[in-house]
């Protein structure tokens, strides 16, 4: 092919300040993302007995933000393939922060539902767009480093909900954590600053100079004079692409895996504080398990990132379901402190982590024309298991089962993820056969 390959300048590109802004910009936006989806499970307690709230109540109302999300993945992320990450990202950033602050103001689950459902729209959105744009600028030896590293943002928003929830909630009430959303749309701009727009998508566009002038930033000592090109762009953003080229089983097991993994994110990140409230915990110590859950995630992103580059992804996000889903099924037995908290916190990195490893999986998995397609139906897909979780976890309640038989239902997903991957994986390698057998011909 004539021209200079944008994908091969980024491939050999040495680690730098571009790279480091990216990532810190898209990891501070998913911070605030993060802190969106987990603030429900945090105020789900004072909501409860100020609306009165049963459980499956109370699961139904978590749904709403959880549609949104759904639709805003399947809405936002094929947009981002023909509009650009950087103006869906801003759209979507804008949209949930501005939703969630309004959401302290309401006085009915109902508006409640509504903000939230407005909220989830934005978040849902967001997420493939950042994954999609930090993948893209990322050198190929450290990209899934470097991508668990920006996703690990989301963990870090949930610490920070379940960290300001033991300040707040006591001092100001459950308004207070929604009102705080102000403080990043305000921010909003300078950390727009840092976020280039996809040298891809510019080659794509036809604006070459735009990609020229971010790749001479991107690698100072690459040779970028002639026409710019980039070999994975051909492809139409469609539907369809994600499963043709032997994509189908990944396609259809990523799915699989997206669903059981967030189903387990959100029934935990929404009923854990809750859970062990009835089981004998104070507000302050249950938000301190969701702490733990969360940093749990981030610690298991970053060790899994750079697991993943020596060790492929496959493997370590097979290893990370299997160990997460056993930590799950041991939270309902009758633990020291200590104990519990390492097994929470291992249960983050199996669930959280490995939710952010499924990311790198899928950005990888796809190419550029379609990339944000691909992980905008993924996380859709996975969407419907995160809608699922915080009923499932209602409805448990509401029997009234034993604490152990909670936490086992909720392992149990994490095994189907294990041969879901497993599955991908053939469908990996499959593909990458096919591709060098291509070039060979």
């Amino acid at each position: 092919m004539q021209g200079i390959d944008v994908s091969r300048v980024v491939d050999e590109a040495r680690f730098g300040n571009l790279h480091l802004k990216i990532v810190i910009a898209c990891a501070l936006l998913l911070i605030v993302d993060g802190y969106d989806v987990f603030i429900y499970g945090v105020v789900l307690p004072k909501l409860m007995e100020q609306w009165q709230l049963t459980a499956p109540q109370a699961g139904s109302l978590a749904s709403w933000a959880l549609f949104g999300m759904m639709s805003g993945a399947l809405l936002f992320g094929p947009l981002g393939d023909r509009i650009g990450r950087k103006k869906c990202i801003t759209l979507c950033f804008t949209l949930f922060s501005l939703a969630t602050f309004l959401n302290g103001f309401v006085t009915t689950p109902t508006m409640f539902g509504v903000l939230r459902f407005a909220a989830g729209l934005g978040c849902g959105g967001l997420m493939p767009n950042a994954v999609a744009l930090t993948n893209e600028y990322a050198p190929r030896r450290m990209r899934s480093t470097l991508v668990a590293l920006m996703f690990s943002g989301y963990a870090v928003g949930g610490m920070v909900a379940a960290g300001l929830g033991i300040w707040l909630l006591p001092l100001f009430g459950w308004q207070a954590m929604f009102l705080a959303a102000a403080v990043p749309l305000v921010l909003l701009p300078l950390i727009l600053r840092g976020l280039p727009e996809s040298a891809g998508f510019l080659v794509r566009s036809g604006e070459q100079d735009k990609a020229r002038a971010i790749l001479r930033r991107l690698a100072p000592g690459a040779a970028i004079d002639g026409p710019l090109v980039h070999q994975e762009a051909a492809a139409p953003a469609s539907v369809g692409e994600l499963f043709r080229n032997d994509r189908t089983l990944g396609t259809l097991s990523m799915w699989l895996c997206f669903f059981c993994c967030l189903l387990m994110v959100y029934a935990l990140g929404s009923w854990l504080p809750q859970l062990m409230r009835n089981a004998g915990y104070s507000l302050g110590s249950s938000l301190s398990f969701l702490l733990a859950l969360n940093f749990g995630g981030m610690f298991g992103a970053i060790a899994g990132g750079r697991l993943a580059d020596r060790f492929g992804l496959p493997r370590v996000v097979m290893a990370y379901f299997a160990l997460g889903a056993l930590c799950i099924s041991l939270l309902g037995l009758n633990s020291a402190m200590p104990v519990l908290y390492l097994l929470i916190f291992i249960a983050g990195a199996g669930t959280t982590g490995t939710q952010i490893l499924l990311y790198a999986s899928v950005a990888e998995f796809y190419s550029l024309s379609v990339r944000s397609t691909g992980l905008g139906w993924a996380s859709g897909m996975g969407r419907v298991g995160a809608i699922v979780g915080p009923m499932l976890g209602g409805l448990l309640l509401a029997a009234q089962l034993p604490m152990a038989l909670n936490f086992l239902a909720f392992a149990v997903p994490g095994v189907i993820s294990v041969l879901a991957t497993a599955v991908y994986t053939v469908s990996r390698n499959r593909q990458r056969h096919r591709e060098t057998y291509a070039l060979a011909a």
